[in-house]
């Protein structure tokens, strides 16, 4: 579906930061709605959620055990 998102898990990306998260949530509500920028009068609902799809895969990539690799994805 969204070919530019990359996989964010250990050991795929060893070091994740906040903006690689961000990037792939945004990536997917573009594809999702439709707009690559959003008009004035959706920016709002846009954001939101950019934000909610970044926290569910915080929580999803804090979630992960990752076999043999010492732990938690995290």
């Amino acid at each position: 579906m969204c070919r530019s998102i990359k996989t964010l898990r250990p050991p795929m990306t060893p070091e994740l930061h906040d903006e690689d998260i961000r990037a792939a949530a945004l990536q997917y509500v573009r594809k999702v709605s439709g707009f690559r920028a959003p008009a004035a009068h959706n920016r709002e609902v846009f954001d939101q959620a950019v934000e909610a799809v970044a926290e569910a895969t915080r929580r999803l990539l804090d979630g992960i055990e990752v076999r043999g690799g010492g732990g938690r994805a995290s």
